[in-house]
């Protein structure tokens, strides 16, 4: 198996294509990306038959932007026959995987592909059992073994491979299901809520997430991401001139300034926990005032959005990000940035970046991520 499969939104195979290109060369493993437009997934295949592998575990698939999946596969599965499926496939994984954890039977994110949902779920069943026969999968889920995928992107006509659970989207499809909130005030607040699935772990949400936390939300108009933080036992201060959800105000969690977010500064000296933004503007400008809040300490975290142009969008995201990241090394600010195109998101990408502080007592979870950072550059030195 030489090849990657990587899921993307529809519409944005290129921009995959170009990111794994890149991100691949920097690890000297040298391929070609075939692309068909909206299709929903791009593949990577590698002129040396072992590099894919290397890909899929030394290739971290957080830093990937445009990629939802990440899978290493074979040649493309066709014409299978309609009286035995099972086969081919199992003969496919045969001396490759052993004990996989979890078997996923997938489709791209296209309408057409969403047809053959109905018939994956059917289909899931003899499969699995017959993998846990020849020992591919393991009988019972292990969360901490590979994943077994099997992407059907038409019917009788599948990619077949695997990933690494400890650098892969833990998500089918590599998509969270969420359900819109009946008293949200707009769409937009799932947006937020991916986010935080996308980029906070689990097991940090109580200490990063925590209730009674102090935030500003801006651009926050009607309320859609404000409505998340407010959830969470947080005090807002949403920022924006337009009138916020009297649903939030009666909460008594959230001030209201009718302001430019652009000119707004936080209320507290100390700065506050969160800071988030889906403000409709140019990308270099939205990265510039969040710098400014991280350089200035007025917030520990942000989460916010980029649009992007119509043309040229991996190479703008990519110049945005680096001038981010050279703005706070140059102001000595030590900070963990991450990108995503989430499943809620449009033409754009939402960026998490964590300012890490010195040593804080109580906060378990900066004192390991300042010690793993620290031994990183130990090693880069």
């Amino acid at each position: 198996m030489n090849k990657l499969a990587l899921y993307c939104r529809p519409g944005f195979e290129k921009e995959c294509a170009a990111e794994i290109t890149e991100k691949a060369a920097a690890l000297e493993v040298f391929g070609f990306p075939r692309v068909k437009e909206n299709s929903g997934y791009v593949t990577f295949e590698c002129y040396q038959h072992e590099d894919a592998d290397k890909l899929a575990k030394n290739l971290p698939f957080r830093e990937l932007i445009f990629a939802r999946q990440m899978i290493v596969v074979g040649e493309l599965l066709k014409d299978l026959p309609t009286d035995d499926r099972v086969s081919p496939i199992v003969g496919m994984l045969m001396n490759v995987v052993e004990g996989a954890g979890e078997l996923r039977v997938e489709v791209p994110d296209t309408n057409e592909s969403k047809e053959l949902m109905k018939f994956c779920r059917k289909f899931t069943v003899p499969l699995r059992a017959a993998l846990r026969e020849q020992k591919i999968l393991l009988k019972n889920e292990n969360a901490h073994r590979p994943v077994v995928h099997v992407f059907f992107i038409a019917p009788g006509c599948c990619y077949v491979g695997y990933s690494y659970s400890n650098n892969n989207s833990p998500f089918y499809m590599g998509i969270p299901r969420l359900k819109f909130p009946s008293d949200a005030p707009s769409r937009s607040t799932l947006k937020l809520e991916e986010a935080l699935h996308v980029f906070i772990p689990h097991d940090e949400w109580d200490e990063r997430l925590a209730g009674g936390m102090k935030a500003v939300d801006l651009g926050a108009c009607p309320g859609g991401w404000t409505y998340q933080l407010v959830k969470r036992s947080m005090w807002v201060h949403s920022v924006d001139n337009g009138p916020m959800a009297p649903s939030l105000m009666d909460t008594g969690q959230v001030t209201h300034h009718k302001a430019d977010g652009f000119k707004f500064e936080p209320p507290h000296t100390n700065g506050v926990d969160w800071l988030v933004c889906d403000m409709v503007e140019k990308p270099a400008k939205v990265s510039n005032l969040m710098a400014h809040w991280l350089v200035n300490g007025w917030c520990r975290e942000a989460i916010f959005n980029l649009k992007l142009p119509m043309k040229k969008r991996y190479e703008e995201v990519s110049q945005n990000l680096a001038i981010l990241a050279q703005t706070l090394k140059d102001n000595g600010i030590n900070a963990q940035i991450a990108a995503k195109q989430l499943y809620h998101d449009r033409e754009e990408i939402t960026v998490h970046v964590r300012r890490i502080w010195g040593a804080i007592p109580g906060r378990r979870d900066e004192r390991e991520l300042n010690r793993r950072m620290q031994l990183k550059n130990s090693h880069n030195g």
